[in-house]
C-alpha cells in the first residue's frame, strides 16, 4: 500500500493546521490553545468520545471501527509542546511568541495524527477501536508519565501503542526503526564542591574547590572509559562549571557542577549513578574539600517491543517501499513511559535535508505529512482488519 490518496487531498488542510500550530508554540503543560484546537477538530471529525485534561492538558479521541467484534484497542500518540528557543527560520508562519518555537517538529506530529484521525473517522475501515493521544510536555516535563498515571491505558483499554518522530537527514517520507533499546535514559546531576576560600596569592591558606572540581570533571570521564563495558553505550557530560566568585584574585568558597548521564540499560545507569557519587566525594575528600551530589533520574530508556517493531516496519515498507535500521539515539523520549505500560513501537519518518531538531533554523517538512498520516492510518487498518 503506497501513500493513501486521501492524504494527498488533505495535504493543504493538514499543512495549514501544522503552520498554525507552528506560529503559536506552547511549552510543557501550557498547551491550552493547541489542545483546544485538537479537541475541537476531533469533535468535528465525529470521534465517538473526546476527553480533555488527561495528564493535565492532554487530549484523547476514541474512534470505533465499522466492526468492533475483535474488541482490540490500539493507541496512536503525538506530542504537542514546543521549545524555549528563539526562531530563526524566516518562514511566513514563524513563531509569534518571542523566545518559543516548534524546534522539534511536534507541530508536525500533532497535525499528522489529526490528519490520520480525520481519515479514520471518515472510513472506519477496521475492526476494533483506535485511540488517538495528543500529549503535552514531552520536552522535559514528562507528559507521557502524567497521562499514564492519569489512567490512560486502563480507561481506554489500550493494548498496544505507536508513536512517530520526524528525523532530519533522512529522505523525506522514508522510515527507520529498531527493536529493543532505542532512545536513552536521560539523567541529570548537580555536584557542589565546598572548600575554603581566600586570597589567590595565598593558596596555602585555602582549600581550593576549583582545583578539586576540575579533577572531578576529568575523573568523571573514566565512568565511560574504565567502568562501563565498552560495547554498552554511556555518555557522561559536565555542562556547567560555576564558581562562587568572579574576581581574578579570589579563590572561591565553592564550585557548582551540572551535567547529564545518558545510558541504554538499567545496569549501566545504576553503575553510573554510584560511580559518579563515589568519584566526586572521594576526590573532594582527598583534597580536603567536601562534595554534595544530587542525582536526578529523568526519562527511562525507551524500548521498542520486538513483534510490534517488526509490524511497524512492515507497515512502513508498504507506505514508502523501505524501512531502514535506525541508529541508537542518546537523546531522550518520554514515549518511554507509554512503552513501559504497553507493548508498542516508535518510528522515525524522514524530514529531508533540514536543520537538526532543537536548532533555531529547524522547520518541520510538510512534504512528510502524507507518509506520516498513511503510516498511522495503516497501522490501524492492518492491525485491526475487517472480518470477511
Amino acid at each position: 500500500m503506497p501513500i493513501k490518496n486521501r492524504f494527498a487531498e488533505l495535504l493543504p488542510e493538514i499543512t495549514a493546521w501544522r503552520q498554525d500550530f507552528h506560529a503559536h508554540p506552547e511549552l510543557l503543560f501550557d498547551t491550552h490553545r493547541t489542545a483546544g484546537i485538537v479537541a475541537e477538530k476531533l469533535h468535528a471529525f465525529g470521534c465517538d468520545e473526546v476527553v480533555e485534561g488527561l495528564g493535565r492538558t492532554g487530549v484523547v479521541g476514541v474512534i470505533k471501527g465499522r466492526q468492533t467484534g475483535s474488541g482490540r484497542v490500539i493507541g496512536l500518540r503525538a506530542d504537542m509542546d514546543a521549545l524555549p528557543i528563539p526562531e530563526e527560520t524566516g518562514v511566513p508562519y514563524a513563531s509569534k511568541v518571542p523566545g518559543k518555537m516548534h524546534a522539534c517538529g511536534h507541530d508536525g506530529h500533532t497535525a499528522m495524527l489529526l490528519g490520520a484521525a480525520k481519515y479514520l473517522a471518515e472510513t472506519r475501515n477496521f475492526d476494533g477501536t483506535c485511540v488517538v493521544i495528543f500529549q503535552p510536555a514531552e520536552e522535559g516535563g514528562g507528559g507521557g508519565r502524567e497521562m499514564v498515571e492519569d489512567g490512560l491505558m486502563e480507561r481506554f483499554g489500550i493494548e498496544e501503542i505507536y508513536g512517530m518522530h520526524n528525523w532530519p537527514g533522512v529522505p523525506t517520507g522514508s522510515f527507520a526503526i529498531r527493536p529493543g533499546p532505542f532512545f536513552a535514559a536521560t539523567d541529570q546531576f548537580d555536584i557542589v564542591i565546598k572548600g575554603k576560600g581566600g586570597h589567590a596569592a595565598k593558596p596555602q591558606e585555602t582549600v581550593d574547590p576549583t582545583v578539586a572540581a576540575s579533577q572531578v570533571v576529568l575523573a568523571l570521564q573514566t565512568i565511560a572509559s574504565r567502568n562501563a563495558d565498552p560495547i554498552r553505550q554511556i555518555v557522561v557530560s559536565v555542562t556547567s562549571f560555576q564558581t562562587s566568585s568572579t574576581a581574578f584574585n579570589v579563590i572561591p568558597q565553592q564550585v557548582a557542577l551540572k551535567g547529564t548521564v545518558r545510558t541504554l540499560d538499567e545496569d549501566v545507569r545504576a553503575m553510573a549513578e554510584r560511580r559518579l557519587t563515589e568519584i566526586a566525594t572521594g576526590i573532594a575528600q582527598a583534597m580536603g574539600a567536601e562534595a554534595e551530589v544530587q542525582y536526578h533520574k529523568g526519562y527511562p530508556v525507551m524500548v521498542n517491543s520486538g513483534p510490534e517493531t517488526e509490524f511497524a516496519a512492515d507497515v512502513a515498507r508498504k507506505v514508502s517501499g523501505d524501512c531502514a535500521e535506525a541508529p541508537l539515539v542518546m537523546g531522550g523520549e518520554d514515549f518511554a513511559y507509554l512503552l513501559n505500560a504497553r507493548p508498542g513501537a516508535y518510528i522515525l519518518v524522514g524530514n529531508g535535508d533540514t536543520a537538526a531538531v532543537h536548532h533555531p533554523a529547524y522547520n518541520f517538512n510538510d512534504e512528510a505529512i502524507p507518509a506520516g498520516c498513511s503510516w498511522w492510518a495503516e497501522i490501524v487498518e492492518t492491525r485491526l482488519p475487517i472480518a470477511s
